[in-house]
């Protein structure tokens, strides 16, 4: 079996995730390490005395052998290093977001697209059992009409220094958001609160519209003193509630849901509300081992031809527009802006 040979640029808070990842899968083999630290380096290299370290990209990129690129830089770097890497002929696989602008992204795309290359985001949550399950119960219909999405995803820290807590916490959710729901989103209303930076919100709250009557909500904190990653949605038939933190009952669905029945009679219009309170039900989620060892093989098979991006540029260019209108709706006091 042919490994595709793939460098990381990054080894800072994701990238040693990337590092072992790879470095473990029989599809990839590791060759080089670029990270502007040498403290950083060194680590890389004491784990993979092989793998080659540099701290400037570009040698990476001069390498022929290299077929695939993983960055996991600040968002800021991500524009000129995945342009770079296009332009030299290699597939690219990206932590989330996939740009700081729509523009940004979108060139990205379309470079992508010009050149016959692969453009991966890192959303892992689409390669948990959990999440995968949640989209069989929805695209069978389980539910019935999606109503509404409420997440929640908050904690004490990480704070970062080149984006609020919009741009670090919601592309989680919003890639998830984006994965369940067949709709398109067309409305962004945002507010914030920058309590130690007076330009990068640390507390949020983000509601997005769809084009009928679904409305999706996020609640995002680096400052709560606990960490919650929550989701709840709601269908005309039943609801479901997928916990992250629960070790072994990450996903519930009720059988619950309200039935209205409109009466007319002469002179008389009411609606009646009709509650139904069923069983919650448990479903048994299939353990397919770590997420990101999931998405490296996924990647694999994608390099094959044997699968299709699950994660592309596509979908990080839709976060990004919604990303982006938030950021336009926190400078208007919070109003709705379209995407």
């Amino acid at each position: 079996m042919n490994r595709h040979p793939v460098a990381i640029i990054g080894a800072g808070y994701w990238g040693p995730n990337l590092i072992r990842c790879l470095g473990q899968s029989s599809r990839m083999r590791v060759e080089w390490v670029c990270d502007l630290d040498e403290h950083r380096l060194k680590i890389a290299h004491g784990h993979a005395p092989l793998v080659r370290v540099t701290r400037d990209y570009h040698e990476i990129l001069k390498d022929p052998r290299v077929s695939l690129v993983a960055i996991a830089t600040p968002v800021s770097t991500h524009f000129r290093m995945a342009r770079d890497t296009l332009l030299a002929g290699k597939h690219v696989w990206i932590t989330k977001p996939l740009c700081r602008s729509v523009r940004e992204a979108t060139q990205l795309v379309r470079l992508a697209r010009r050149r016959g290359l692969k453009l991966f985001v890192d959303h892992t949550f689409l390669f948990t059992g959990a999440v995968q399950r949640m989209r069989g119960l929805i695209q069978r219909h389980e539910l019935g009409e999606i109503l509404y999405f409420d997440s929640v995803r908050v904690n004490l820290g990480l704070f970062q220094h080149d984006v609020n807590v919009f741009w670090d916490l919601a592309p989680h959710d919003l890639s998830i958001m984006d994965f369940l729901l067949d709709k398109r989103p067309v409305k962004v209303a945002a507010v914030g609160a920058c309590h130690f930076h007076r330009k990068i919100e640390n507390i949020g709250y983000l509601s997005v519209l769809f084009d009928d009557d679904t409305l999706a909500h996020f609640h995002l904190n680096w400052l709560a003193p606990t960490k919650i990653r929550r989701i709840l949605i709601g269908g005309t038939r039943r609801m479901l509630i997928f916990d992250d933190m629960s070790a072994d009952e990450k996903i519930k669905v009720y059988d619950k849901g309200v039935a209205m029945e409109k009466l007319s009679r002469p002179r008389l219009y009411k609606t009646l509300v009709q509650y139904r309170i069923g069983d919650a039900l448990i479903p048994t989620i299939e353990q397919t081992g770590e997420a990101l060892a999931t998405e490296v093989e996924h990647i694999a098979d994608c390099l094959d031809g044997t699968s299709a991006p699950l994660s592309d540029g596509e979908m990080g260019l839709r976060i990004v527009r919604i990303l982006e209108a938030a950021d336009r709706s926190l400078r208007k006091d919070g109003v709705l802006v379209r995407i």
